[in-house]
């Protein structure tokens, strides 16, 4: 965990719950904002963010970007999905920061290979299988904007 990272936890008994979820999250979102997603293969890393796209106004089919690394889609604000994982062992900058800073919502899934070019400030979200339809959705915000918006979501 990151200094000053706090932890808050939510479990979900079925998919519908998961995208509920995210999709409430992303009514908090805001340009600029960067969501980090980890868990193993298959704990619902993309189905989230199909839940973040559905709160953003965003229509489209979400499907995971593992070999285009990066999708855009276009809703109540602009969100960039991100699938990193095939950037393991490299140092190659696809021009992060122009998503990370721009004018949408960044969702970065295996961020863990990027670490060195995350902004310090983001939400860190690690999904956690339970059984089939069950997820551990653990919330790790870093800075105060992240911490409000955890607060908000969950109260």
């Amino acid at each position: 965990m990151l200094e000053g990272e706090s932890m808050h936890q939510v479990s979900t008994k079925t998919e519908e719950e998961t995208i509920k979820l995210a999709s409430r999250l992303a009514l908090l979102l805001k340009p600029g904002d960067v969501i980090t997603l980890e868990g193993n293969l298959g704990t619902g890393k993309t189905l989230f963010t199909k839940g973040i796209a559905s709160g953003l106004g965003i229509n489209e089919m979400i499907t995971s970007p593992t070999f285009t690394i990066v999708k855009e889609y276009e809703g109540d604000l602009p969100l960039f999905h991100m699938d990193v994982y095939r950037l393991e062992h490299s140092d190659e900058d696809i021009g992060f920061a122009e998503y990370f800073f721009g004018n949408g919502v960044t969702v970065v899934e295996w961020a863990k290979f990027i670490e060195d070019y995350l902004p310090s400030d983001r939400l860190n979200i690690e999904i956690e299988y339970i059984n089939e339809t069950s997820r551990l959705i653990v919330f790790k915000p870093s800075g105060k904007r992240y911490e409000d918006i955890i607060k908000e979501l969950l109260n």
